[in-house]
């Protein structure tokens, strides 16, 4: 390929680390960005020429795909900087002080004063929260949460500490009865013994001697739902893909959770990440998958470090690689991908071009990703939750499965308690549980405070009153109630919550989210926003029944003719609250 580049080379540094991709493929292109930020901070234009030489990469493609990423930078920042959130959970739990906070001891956020305002970072029970990160030889991460301005100011001046070992941290840890928690907070998470020692790879074992058509048939008749939102039969996604001749197959484990308000999948990955490791094993094994691809959100610095020793242990003991298990002819291994803050790449298809080179857009369906999805061939998606639930189904049988939860929607939920409520974390509860029962297990809102919402399903959700609380938490009863529980957010709201705010802050996720593919979306989301300015400011150049009138045509054309869910659903949680909170009323005087 002629490459046209401009006339900038990279620093010494930055060539080395480049230079370790030398003959590899446009598919590397995400860990040689990270690669570069990792070593130096920022990308300059002789780091990206350098990756575009080494990987032939046409210059404006590579330019595309960094600038896509919001963890990176394409302008000069210092090697040390902190992320501090701004989202829903951080917001009700006092973001704006502490960046007011860091704005008068720092400076205004920005490269200059070593600090940036960031979305979600997945530590919503901890909130309010940063994410600190110095460049170097070896880069550190570390989160910050709960924080607060003087620990943010000291971690900025000094830098993060290295990831450390703690453990995962969970309400119920411990509690009888728990399926995909039993592990989290008890069990040492970096020990493959240990997790042997409390069933581990027994699932995968069961597995082996199922054959893949028996796995799928269990799988099935468990009536197992993806646990990401979307709720489609587990069994059929996977008999779809290994019935395909075109090999290979691809197996897909999407981990860049980055729902704000979500983190589920996070306390599994920190709390017990060879389970992670086994359930992508067994779903390769069902689906005729000989390699698997964990797409982890960037802001998960000890998500990443328990995944890559579980990983690198299994191997150790033949639990990935070739002939697992001596079972002759089964091969699979795993690679994590990195993401780099983008909300769009936890769309199924988004994440094959981000794992491919390319910028993390949506692709049009179909074809379906069971027929072209990575690199083009057969592929199965799906996010931590769900792959974690295929062991309990293996090692208890698929009848007991169903009698957990309710006909239509069977097993156990993980729902993630953040906002204004006293005992925040990740609970699970059988599917059925109601809300209100929810809330208690989680001690309610804060004492001497009265419950004034319950956004269900995250930013693309929507609201719940105080006086719905007994709505049982099914799929099926959510759809009937005409909301959605999404990926298992429960992000509380008390008297104290400023609900103009808070829905300003879902308006500007979603624009600074949308991926610009498609026009709804792209232009839709700025209108949305604006007019919700406008809307929650009272501006005097604005009449509340014309905006409100924008924002219902606006959501519904986002709705129709977006590509994908981001535009579909980024009127939901507005629509609610205007609708079912009454906030238009509360607008309109």
């Amino acid at each position: 390929m002629d490459l046209k580049l401009l006339d900038v080379e990279p620093s010494e540094a930055e060539r080395v680390v480049v230079d370790l991709f030398t003959g590899m493929g446009r598919d590397q292109l995400l860990p040689a960005l990270h690669a570069v930020n990792d070593r130096v901070g920022w990308i300059s234009q002789g780091a990206l020429n350098h990756i575009c030489r080494v990987l032939h990469v046409p210059p404006a493609e590579a330019y595309g795909v960094a600038s896509f990423y919001s963890l990176f930078s394409l302008t000069e920042r210092p090697a040390k900087v902190v992320h501090v959130c701004v989202d829903l959970a951080c917001q009700v739990n006092g973001a704006k002080a502490l960046c007011d906070r860091l704005t008068v001891e720092l400076g205004p956020a920005g490269a200059k004063s070593g600090w940036l305002r960031s979305p979600c970072l997945g530590v919503c029970e901890k909130a309010p929260a940063a994410l600190a990160f110095e460049a170097g030889e070896v880069a550190k991460e570390q989160l910050l949460a709960p924080t607060h301005a003087g620990e943010v100011i000291a971690v900025a001046a000094a830098g993060p500490s290295p990831v450390d070992g703690g453990r995962a941290e969970v309400p119920q840890a411990g509690a009888a009865g728990l399926r995909l928690l039993k592990r989290v907070g008890v069990v040492d998470p970096e020990s493959l013994d240990d997790y042997r020692a409390t069933g581990g790879y027994a699932a995968l074992r069961t597995a082996l001697l199922l054959g893949p058509s028996g796995v799928i048939r269990e799988v099935t008749d468990a009536k197992l739902m993806g646990r990401g939102g979307a709720a489609f039969p587990t069994g059929r996604k996977w008999d779809a893909t290994a019935r395909q001749p075109v090999r290979p197959h691809y197996l897909v484990c999407n981990a860049d959770e980055s729902e704000p308000g979500t983190f589920k999948d996070r306390l599994l990955m920190e709390g017990d990440p060879f389970a992670v490791i086994e359930s992508m094993t067994i779903a390769g094994f069902a689906a005729g998958c000989s390699r698997g691809y964990l797409y982890l959100r960037g802001e998960y610095p000890r998500a990443l470090h328990l995944l890559r020793n579980a990983i690198a242990r299994a191997r150790e003991r033949n639990f990935l690689g070739e002939n697992i298990m001596g079972h002759e002819g089964f091969s699979f291994d795993i690679e994590i991908r990195r993401g780099a803050g983008a909300y769009i790449c936890g769309e199924e298809t988004a994440i094959f071009n981000s794992i491919e080179g390319f910028r993390g857009e949506p692709r049009s369906k179909p074809p379906f990703p069971v027929e072209s999805g990575l690199f083009g061939k057969p592929t199965v998606v799906n996010n931590v939750e769900t792959l974690v639930n295929v062991p309990v189904i293996l090692t208890e049988g698929c009848e007991a499965y169903t009698r957990i939860g309710t006909e239509a929607s069977t097993g156990p939920k993980l729902f993630c308690l953040s906002g204004n409520v006293s005992r925040p974390g990740v609970y699970e509860v059988p599917f059925g549980t109601t809300l209100g029962e929810l809330l208690d297990l989680a001690g309610g809102v804060p004492p001497g405070r009265e419950l004034r919402a319950v956004l269900l399903g995250g930013a693309a959700g929507g609201f719940v009153r105080p006086d719905e609380l007994d709505l049982p938490l099914t799929m099926e009863d959510a759809r009937a109630a005409g909301t959605t529980l999404g990926s298992g957010v429960v992000l509380v709201l008390d008297d104290t919550a400023d609900l103009g705010s808070f829905l300003l802050r879902i308006a500007a996720f979603f624009r600074d989210e949308s991926c610009g593919q498609c026009v709804p979306c792209r232009i839709g989301t700025v209108r949305q926003e604006e007019a919700m300015h406008r809307l929650v400011g009272k501006r005097p150049l604005s009449t509340s029944a014309a905006d409100l009138q924008l924002l219902r045509e606006v959501g519904q054309v986002m709705r129709d003719s977006s590509i994908c869910g981001l535009g579909q659903t980024a009127w939901n949680a507005i629509e609610s609250a205007l609708d079912r909170l009454g906030y238009a009323q509360e607008a309109a005087s």
